[in-house]
């Protein structure tokens, strides 16, 4: 168990910000904010949205991204000789 320790003790750095939450509780947060679409967002952006001056047009631009970047590995696998 000492490799999940390591990954909750781990310290992701946002600017001036240090965040030590789990992805889990990051996702968490951005359910009750009500944000769509949050399953799909990687731990630096639910950093970057759940951020306190974050706007509403960077959240959607976030999450448009993200969910971009999700779709595009949908059948995108050919048969292969």
């Amino acid at each position: 168990m000492a490799t999940k320790e390591k990954k909750t003790k781990k310290v992701a750095q946002k600017g001036a910000a240090v965040v030590t939450e789990t992805r889990q509780a990051l996702m968490l947060k951005a359910k009750e904010i009500g944000i769509k679409n949050f399953r799909v967002l990687n731990r630096d952006e639910l950093v970057q949205v759940l951020s306190k001056d974050v706007t509403q047009e960077l959240v959607d631009k976030v999450v448009t991204g993200a969910v971009a970047r999700w779709k595009s590995g949908w059948g995108t696998k050919k048969r292969q000789k």
